[in-house]
């Protein structure tokens, strides 16, 4: 005999939230294209600063988190935050299922699969990766930094109107 199910038994949908982790030293097109591009899969996206003292940074961790914050502040479905310690221990705080990355190049995919196993095994979490938009494969955080150590023009590099 076929049991009917109740309302009661009806798993609610839980949101799907997403930690997009990083150092973001600066926030460029590549991260707003993939920041752009998982709010179609994800029902919410952290924007993750993370917080590592031996990494020389060139903009402060105040001054990434406002800029970022500030360019995202009409999206409802956008948190920036920073953290310290592990990815995924910060990414169960916040709720988040998933962990976005972007894949550049064949060298980002081995480190990045390495830390997507390494994290579903800890965690349970999965890690989805969204490759980069071939017009955009040279942006990278590191080159602009290189760029602004020597006094040159970003803003092609750059969300438009964000600040830096």
């Amino acid at each position: 005999m076929r049991q009917h199910s109740s309302l009661s038994d009806l798993s609610v949908p839980q949101k799907r939230i997403a930690l997009f982790p990083g150092t973001f030293d600066p926030f460029t097109i590549g991260h707003e294209s993939l920041v752009k591009r998982a709010l179609m899969l994800m029902d919410e996206i952290v924007i993750a600063i993370g917080i590592n003292e031996a990494k020389q940074t060139f903009f402060s961790l105040e001054k990434r988190l406002t800029t970022i914050r500030n360019y995202y502040k009409d999206e409802s479905r956008i948190r920036v935050e920073s953290y310290e310690g592990l990815t995924v221990d910060f990414a169960l705080q916040v709720g988040a299922k998933y962990i976005l990355r972007g894949i550049r190049s064949v060298n980002d995919f081995e480190y990045e699969k390495a830390v997507a196993d390494l994290n579903r095994t800890i965690s349970g979490i999965e890690t989805f990766v969204l490759f980069t938009e071939p017009q955009l494969t040279h942006v990278s955080s590191t080159l602009v930094r290189e760029l602004l150590r020597y006094g040159r023009d970003i803003s092609e590099f750059v969300p438009a109107g964000m600040k830096w």
